[in-house]
């Protein structure tokens, strides 16, 4: 386009800005038609037919400076919507950064572009300077200050964005309705009073997050972990982009279910990502992975507790019912229970039929509306008598597809029937909504 542009300079063509955008737009989707799904891709076409139709604006601008903030503030406004869709988050800062970028890009990248096309041997120093710009913004990116965690809109809301930015360039008055909205979309979780619990898909291991109404309390049980999986990461694949899309940037409880890898392998880097204000681990001596994350929380000045009994959250409680110590750790699992609007949910971690015994002779918990089995479903936990005993309305079973395991086990899914089973591997995540008393069920295939 910056080709296009130059020679319908020089030649005195007079092609309307837009007509040049429109035609490399239609050649970049003759040679790939699906660029049009890449965001960056998105941002450039975006941003630059926004600067295209605000230049009457742009000009009327003197102040070389000011006309330079103006522009910032174009590419920072209708990247906003864009921003917030695909990551949940905005930096502010790059409403500066920007000031400094776009001279950069416009006076030094473009031309040198250009000159690269004519002469190739100029493409190293292309490149150098293409890596060095790249560099500088992942830096400020990782200033982390002025960064806002925002809830993730639906595709409809971000259209309304993109209507409303446009209006704004002619009726500036639009701009109270844009601030509005932004306004409201920043605050969504303090206002939200759902709760939600999410069993995410994670592949062979747990991973459920619990979030209380208003945005007071937000608990992840397990963070998952898939072991010699080389750069791949679950936390950062899944967990985090799903935490973040709610607008939430602050973990109140992180609960360790036991000392597994598909339980807690991926810990230290949510630790890493969140803000998380408190730990708490199962009964019985830390192994070497729950030492690892104790030395990360200690640097960190992150409190951390094991083998507690309850904890006090929002106008409910977490009840941890296994707290007898075992000599193994599958059966030293945190086993929880606990009532959200009167809706009860009990998270059973790998605890097996030994655990499940000791509960059954302690506690009277029938009727559990959701059932975290134990286990993947192996055939060590969910022993009949235990489930008939708590007759659970809902059954959810945390597992891989095709794992080598070959959970969950036939005669476990047998004393379910009685229950609706959701599993990870054949439903993806599972959603538990609760409002006015009511609960409602999401999925999202895997």
């Amino acid at each position: 386009m910056y080709i296009t542009i130059f020679i319908n300079k020089i030649f005195n063509l007079k092609i309307p800005p837009t007509n040049i955008m429109l035609i490399t737009l239609l050649l970049a989707l003759l040679i790939d038609k699906y660029i049009l799904f890449n965001t960056g891709f998105q941002f450039s076409y975006i941003t630059s037919f926004s600067l295209i139709i605000s230049t009457k604006k742009t000009k009327q601008i003197k102040n070389k400076y000011l006309k330079t903030l103006y522009i910032s503030y174009i590419c920072f406004l209708v990247s906003f919507p864009l921003c917030i869709y695909n990551d949940s988050s905005l930096n502010i800062l790059s409403i500066i950064t920007n000031i400094i970028m776009i001279p950069l890009v416009s006076i030094i990248i473009f031309p040198l572009i250009l000159i690269t096309f004519i002469i190739p041997y100029t493409n190293n120093i292309l490149i150098i300077l293409i890596k060095l710009l790249e560099t500088t913004n992942i830096l400020i990116n990782k200033i982390t200050i002025l960064n806002l965690i925002v809830t993730k809109p639906p595709i409809s809301i971000i259209i309304i964005y993109y209507i409303l930015i446009y209006i704004s360039f002619t009726k500036p008055i639009i701009n109270i309705l844009l601030y509005l909205l932004i306004l409201i979309n920043i605050l969504y979780p303090y206002i939200n009073n759902q709760y939600i619990v999410t069993f995410l898909d994670i592949g062979q291991g747990d991973s459920i997050f619990i979030k209380y109404p208003h945005n007071q309390n937000n608990i992840i049980i397990d963070t998952g972990g898939i072991q010699n999986s080389s750069n791949y990461s679950l936390t950062n694949s899944k967990t985090i982009p799903y935490i973040k899309s709610l607008g939430i940037n602050t973990i109140h409880y992180l609960i360790i279910t036991h000392g597994d890898y598909d339980h807690m392998g991926e810990a230290i880097n949510l630790v890493n990502n969140f803000k998380v204000e408190k730990v708490i681990f199962n009964c019985g001596e830390f192994n070497d992975l729950e030492k690892e994350l104790i030395t990360v929380l200690d640097k960190k000045h992150i409190k951390y507790y094991s083998c507690i009994k309850e904890l006090n959250v929002d106008n409910s409680k977490l009840y941890f019912l296994g707290t007898k110590e075992y000599d193994n750790e599958n059966d030293n699992s945190n086993v929880i229970y606990t009532e959200l609007n009167g809706h009860k949910f009990m998270f059973m971690g790998d605890a097996s039929i030994t655990t499940e015994k000791e509960i059954l002779s302690k506690y009277n918990i029938p009727d559990i509306d959701v059932l975290k089995v134990g286990h993947h479903g192996s055939k060590t936990s969910s022993s009949k008598e235990f489930i008939n005993e708590i007759n659970p309305k809902y059954s959810v079973i945390s597992v891989g597809k095709n794992n080598r395991y070959g959970h969950p086990n036939k005669e476990v899914l047998e004393n379910l029937k009685n229950s609706k089973i959701y599993r990870t591997d054949k439903n993806g995540s599972i959603m538990f909504k609760i409002k006015n008393n009511k609960l409602k069920i999401e999925i999202c295939n895997p």
